[in-house]
């Protein structure tokens, strides 16, 4: 896995070599940009890190952006720097998800903090989406009679002897120890109790 990537979109050239420069005196690798559609002609979504956005571009303002990305389910995270915004500017950022806005100018430390925020959470969100991917293609391996199985194992763990699951479901209990064994073969796990924290990850 790659290095986690600052993404740097500001319409300021003096703002993104100053910006830059110390970033990568921190350690950063850094990708800048002069506007929002020249981030998005380049950056893929399996790309670690955030983006430092300003807020008050041409054409396409950092809020704006936000709203795209947010439509186009790109969930990289944003922090806000900006010369321009007020309280409402900031206000609506934050509660679509943004780590900080940050009103120039800024203390470096107080933008590093963020970064690091916001790596942190990139990790946690790929990893989550990992491990829902993940949990979907294993229940996906499931016939449908096994999901029903499942379903009801899951639905009511104090009664998963295979007699009760085969008197709720009208087959024999032999018939049920055949699905219960595939069912734990084809999901990879070995209690119910990790059937139920694997379907909780499908629906987190």
């Amino acid at each position: 896995m790659t290095d986690p990537t600052v993404f740097l979109i500001d319409d300021e050239e003096e703002v993104r070599t100053t910006l830059s420069r110390a970033l990568r005196k921190r350690g950063f690798t850094v990708a800048a940009f002069d506007s929002a559609k020249g981030f998005l002609e380049q950056y893929e979504t399996d790309q670690l890190g955030c983006l430092v956005l300003d807020y008050g571009m041409p054409e396409l303002n950092g809020l704006e952006l936000q709203s795209f990305m947010i439509q186009q389910n790109i969930t990289i995270p944003i922090v806000f720097i900006s010369g321009h915004g007020g309280v409402p500017e900031s206000v609506q950022a934050m509660k679509a998800g943004a780590v900080d806005f940050l009103e120039k100018p800024f203390r470096q430390n107080d933008l590093i903090a963020c970064i690091q925020t916001a790596f942190e959470r990139d990790a946690k969100m790929r990893k989550a989406a990992s491990e829902q991917n993940d949990a979907k293609q294993r229940f996906g391996r499931l016939t449908s009679r096994e999901r029903e199985v499942a379903v009801f194992m899951m639905e009511h763990p104090s009664n998963t002897s295979s007699k009760d699951i085969g008197r709720a479901l009208d087959i024999s209990p032999r018939t049920v120890d055949h699905h219960r064994a595939r069912i734990l073969e084809k999901l990879e796990i070995g209690s119910v109790i990790e059937l139920v924290e694997l379907s909780q990850k499908v629906l987190s």
